[in-house]
């Protein structure tokens, strides 16, 4: 059989639908300058999709740093892995300020925050170690944990921030760590980017007087964002020395690419020299490191950046509270509606707020939740405004209640010409 058959039978979970979604709900191709308001298809569309958190995708000063940097020393250097040629006094230095924003000793700089994640679970457990991590999990996390499964290790799902599974299955893994001699990773997020509820922290630690585990947290969008001067949700929680292993990534509320480990010194050096996506992957290029000092000093000196973030986030969701929208049980940034309907509907309601209500933000439907529900994803950002806001609430009401009355059952709500 030729390998690529298969492909054409079966393109996976997502990829069956391109030919319907690739360049409109999948791939979609957003132009212009990084902002609340971009172009989509040649229209401009009020956008609530990018997790640009404190507006520095495009901040002049930021801009002008990465501009600086790039004049400077281009984007090749440093040439090579950092162990063998790819080391700076930059690297070394966004590292100690890294560690020092986030309340450890150390921190471990990666090229990126997906690779970085999976790629440090596999160093950290081997085949004796159990892993016990959240349900709702990245995908990140998750492949972490299918390479720790395929080395023979054994790992526990507790359901979603519920601390009475979570001590079932700690249990499970106590026992377990007895007959192998091994410890016990525990992993959750400090936010939860679906749908914006933070990991319980504060009880996962409380729980480290009873069972003997260390705690790795993926606080992607908690970094920057939660805390009472952006240092995450561990901040935020005041369990900073609880969290063992802290990870951020900078793909977030930083506006970059790459991110970080931060914890014990000599936990970073085992990981310096074991950790294999670092170990042989070029450095971090320069323009990229020093954009990402520019970035930390930043959200470190210019607070009103996370208090124009909260501003829009509270008016929003205060708003679609009230006109009564069902948001979950978010209690951060991340803005989740929840609405009853099917696929169909979806589509359509997404068509209908971007070709005529000219508002573009991100669906969510089966099988990543429950069967007739729909999940519009909302991202607030420094860069919205309250007007904005009220725009948004407007076109939320009335396409709202076209779902209801059935109207985009009909699916000739916004008929939309995909091109691949």
């Amino acid at each position: 059989m030729d390998i690529f058959a298969k492909f054409r039978e079966d393109k996976g979970d997502i990829g069956k639908w391109m030919d319907q979604a690739h360049g409109y709900f999948t791939f979609p191709k957003l132009e212009g300058e990084i902002s609340a308001h971009m172009k989509f298809r040649g229209k401009e569309v009020l956008t609530w999709s990018l997790n640009n958190y404190l507006g520095l995708g495009n901040h002049p000063e930021v801009r002008k740093a990465d501009a600086d940097a790039a004049k400077q020393y281009g984007m090749a250097y440093p040439m090579g892995a950092r162990m063998m040629s790819g080391q700076t006094a930059k690297h070394e230095q966004l590292e100690r300020e890294l560690a020092a924003f986030v309340g450890k000793p150390d921190a471990f700089l990666l090229n990126y925050g997906y690779q970085g994640m999976v790629s440090a679970i596999d160093c950290l457990a081997n085949r004796n170690d159990v892993i016990v991590y959240d349900s709702e999990s990245h995908a990140c996390i998750m492949d972490g944990v299918f390479l720790h499964k395929a080395k023979g290790g054994k790992s526990f799902v507790f359901p979603h921030n519920d601390m009475d599974k979570f001590r079932k299955m700690l249990s499970f893994a106590t026992k377990r760590v007895k007959e192998t001699g091994g410890g016990i990773l525990v992993i959750t997020e400090g936010v939860f980017g679906m749908t914006g509820q933070v990991g319980k922290l504060d009880e996962i630690v409380a729980l480290k007087e009873e069972f003997d585990f260390r705690l790795l947290v993926d606080d992607a969008h908690g970094f920057g964002t939660m805390g009472a001067t952006g240092a995450g949700a561990a901040e935020h929680f005041g369990v900073t020395k609880g969290v063992d292993l802290y990870f951020g990534t900078f793909a977030k509320a930083m506006a970059g690419i790459g991110g970080f480990i931060a914890c014990e010194t000599d936990i970073c050096y085992y990981l310096r020299y074991n950790m294999r996506s670092q170990t042989y992957a070029k450095s971090l290029p320069m323009t990229m490191t020093i954009g990402a000092l520019k970035r930390l000093d930043m959200i470190r000196t210019q607070p009103e950046l996370r208090e124009k973030l909260w501003t829009v986030v509270n008016a929003l969701q205060k708003g679609l509270k009230e006109a009564g929208f069902d948001l979950g049980k978010t209690n951060t940034q991340v803005t989740p509606v929840y609405m009853k309907g099917g696929e169909e509907e979806a589509s359509q309601m997404i068509c209908d707020l971007r070709e005529n209500y000219g508002i573009f933000c991100s669906m969510v439907v089966y099988p990543v939740i429950p069967k007739g529900e729909i999940l519009l994803r909302l991202i607030p950002t420094a860069m919205h405004t309250l007007e904005d806001v009220k725009i948004t609430l407007a076109a939320f009401k009335e396409t709202r209640k076209k779902l209801v009355a059935g109207e985009y059952k009909t699916g000739e709500m916004a008929q939309v010409k995909i091109e691949m």
